[in-house]
């Protein structure tokens, strides 16, 4: 029995160095420019999306359930209705928040922190974060999709995010999975359903 399980786990092993593989230099630049296009063309987004947050010492991920907005350059909200009433906007340099009726406001821009944390989110929501300065920047191809693996260069982004994943549609070349792991190995993952870019938003939906 346990030669069995042995044998199990090497395979499933083997299966998954061979689910993700490293792209190319050539297959990442032509990837990474289709990105970058898509992008730069995008003014808006929005998503239905379902976060799960693994925690290592709870059985389960905490799920909950959203919709996103975004605005370029900079406004975007997230609003968690399942299975409770949340939600936060970056409006400018301020973070608006609403927990069940419970309001409140941060200066972003009063916090580098702060204000680098919004850019990633921003950056990762529209898939373009190829900063070779900021991130070690790694990219395979995952069964019918890319991953790029970002690992942040600066120590004060490392105590709190060890590394981004981001999964890309082929096709594309849109979001469609944002991973964030923590040092401690905890994550949160967002999974993006219904998504559309370019659609009317407007500026109302950012008031708080």
């Amino acid at each position: 029995m346990r030669n069995t399980t042995f044998l199990f786990i090497c395979f499933m092993s083997f299966l998954g160095v061979f689910a993700q593989s490293p792209l190319d230099k050539q297959e990442a630049l032509a990837f990474k420019q289709a990105v970058v296009k898509t992008a730069n063309t995008t003014k808006t987004i929005v998503s239905d999306f379902v976060q799960y947050k693994h925690l290592n010492f709870l059985n389960n991920d905490i799920k909950t359930v959203g919709k996103l907005a975004f605005k370029s350059p900079n406004l975007i909200k997230w609003e968690y209705t399942e299975p409770y009433k949340y939600t936060a906007i970056f409006n400018e340099n301020k973070l608006f928040v609403n927990d069940g009726g419970d309001k409140s406001n941060i200066d972003v821009g009063s916090s580098k922190m702060f204000k680098n944390f919004n850019n990633l989110i921003i950056n990762s929501v529209k898939g373009n974060m190829f900063n070779d300065e900021e991130f070690v920047i790694n990219y395979y191809r995952v069964d019918d999709f890319y991953m790029v693996r970002f690992i942040p260069k600066k120590e004060n982004m490392l105590s709190f995010i060890a590394s981004f994943e981001l999964t890309f549609d082929k096709k594309t070349a849109d979001v469609v999975k944002v991973k964030m792991i923590e040092p401690s190995d905890d994550y949160t993952l967002i999974v993006f359903k219904n998504k559309k870019r370019n659609t009317t938003v407007l500026n109302e939906v950012f008031h708080h």
